[in-house]
């Protein structure tokens, strides 16, 4: 399995990047998680939007999937270009209908996935895990039966998160404030937060995300250098991870 982060600020993308956005590739198949702001402009330096097999939405936030609209309309053009009618599959939770059945157009289908049981898309297996956030979002375990990858999206501190991460090959942690900010009511976890869920899930790597437009990102990872021993990155676009 292959990660190649596409986007990783939080809210808005900063100057030539993106939000979230994250590629899994296994035995050629594509898979996006989540389709934040600007990840069809960056994406594109890592594959052909024609070449993405699924995507999958943690939430309705425009910073996780604000670029659906643009990637239906590319895949509008394709279809007519190719004179083809291939159909992409984007994978939503229901809890919010209107946005669910926006997922569904000329060329691409909404599928739900239910919380509570496995989705399997490729080779990928999917649990999913409810976050602490102000509207219904889902985190992700993803594995290909070799090795693991989870994803919080976004969320605040829950202790079940260490549970949900238990022995995972990679974490991927929402890392919006820094040490002593409390991030509960938008929804978002602080550098230590997510060391501590690092450190007690004894994970690998963990890889800090959906990164603030403030501060130092040197100190967020410093920061989690203090409660977690393991290896810890900061994201970038077009870091990748080869499991």
């Amino acid at each position: 399995m292959k990660l190649t982060v596409i986007g990783y600020w939080g809210a808005f993308p900063g100057p030539g990047s993106a939000t979230s956005g994250y590629l899994f590739e296994k035995d050629g198949f594509s898979m996006l998680v989540d389709c934040g702001s600007g990840v069809l402009s960056r994406l594109q330096q890592f594959r052909k939007l024609e070449d993405i097999d699924a995507v999958v939405l943690s939430h309705y936030h425009q910073d996780h999937m604000a670029d659906v609209g643009p990637l239906q309309y590319a895949w509008l053009v394709h279809n007519n270009l190719k004179q083809t009618e291939e159909i992409l599959p984007i994978y939503g939770h229901l809890e919010d209908e209107e946005k669910f059945s926006a997922l569904t157009h000329q060329y691409t289908e909404g599928i739900a996935y239910e919380p509570e049981q496995p989705l399997h898309v490729g080779p990928f297996r999917i649990d999913f895990h409810p976050t602490a956030h102000p509207v219904p979002c889902y985190g992700m375990r993803i594995t290909d039966g070799e090795q693991t990858v989870v994803y919080t999206a976004d969320t605040s501190y829950k202790e079940t998160w260490a549970r949900f991460a238990k022995d995972a090959d990679l974490l991927i942690t929402d890392t919006n404030f820094y040490k002593g900010m409390d991030g509960k009511g938008p929804g978002h976890m602080t550098s230590t937060e997510a060391a501590t869920i690092a450190r007690d899930a004894d994970v690998d790597t963990l890889l800090l995300s959906h990164l603030p437009h403030f501060g130092s990102w040197t100190k967020l990872k410093q920061e989690a250098e203090d409660v977690f021993s393991g290896t810890i990155h900061l994201a970038e676009e077009g870091w990748s991870w080869d499991g």
